[in-house]
């Protein structure tokens, strides 16, 4: 069950860095994770504070719409599948001759929609969500579905668009009321989108352990604080680690 105000960023506890990057003029958020672990929900909640800080034009392409928005200082527009729109393809191409400034796209599912959104470095903020467990996955999954022989120019234009992966799990509160949710959180620095370009995706975990003072964050780093803040347990953090090992000695260290 939803309810009908939508949350806000600081009420959820969600990272404070959803706040600088939802506010961002151009460029692609992704947000990513198993389904109903609260996607859609943290995506809501950064509309929210978009609304509320600026006054631009947004867009909205949902199968189904999950919450009603309001419209604060921006305008909001929400666009069902089946009822408004056959695609999220359709949608989407359909948007951008609306002048908006900001689309969200409520799932990348094809090749059709996944192409249009990596044109996001034409000026707009675009936002969606994929069903993958972390960055290398989701940029990997994004490549893979183009054929071979376009994968070379889709990486350097991913790398180009690319603000943001959230990757997103669910938890249960040490507390035992409610859940809570847990990030990982990779943002495209300069190194970022040069593994992009270059395929060398299966070197971002490495490289956000080594430079997590980036504003970049592993989820085994989110875990151990989570349990440290007693937040969640440790038995908890133990069974949605990346790395048991790495969580460990983290949380040993500390």
């Amino acid at each position: 069950m939803l309810p009908f105000v939508v949350p806000s960023i600081d009420e959820l506890e969600l990272p404070q860095i959803c706040k600088d990057l939802i506010l961002k003029p151009r460029g692609l958020i992704l947000v990513t994770g198993p389904t109903g672990v609260g996607k859609s929900t943290t995506m809501a909640a950064m509309i929210r504070h978009l609304s509320e800080n600026k006054e631009i034009n947004i867009i909205i392409i949902e199968d189904s719409i999950e919450y009603q928005h309001q419209n604060i200082k921006s305008m909001i527009a929400q666009r069902e599948l089946g009822q408004d729109t056959n695609s999220f393809h359709t949608a989407l191409v359909h948007a951008l001759r609306h002048d908006p400034d900001v689309i969200v796209v409520g799932e990348m599912r094809d090749f059709d929609t996944i192409s249009a959104a990596i044109n996001a470095e034409t000026g707009h903020l675009i936002m969606s969500t994929l069903h993958t467990t972390d960055a290398a996955q989701t940029i990997d999954r994004m490549i893979d579905v183009f054929p071979p022989n376009q994968q070379s120019q889709i990486r350097l234009q991913l790398s180009g668009a690319l603000l943001a992966i959230l990757s997103q799990t669910s938890l249960p509160r040490a507390s035992g009321k409610g859940m809570i949710a847990a990030f990982e959180i990779v943002l495209a620095n300069p190194s970022i989108r040069t593994l992009i370009r270059e395929g060398h995706t299966h070197e971002i975990s490495t490289y956000m352990r080594i430079h997590s003072e980036d504003g970049l964050q592993s989820l085994d780093d989110a875990l151990a604080y989570m349990v440290l803040s007693r937040q969640i347990t440790r038995k908890t953090a133990m069974q949605k680690n990346s790395n048991s090992t790495i969580l460990e000695k983290l949380l040993s260290s500390s």
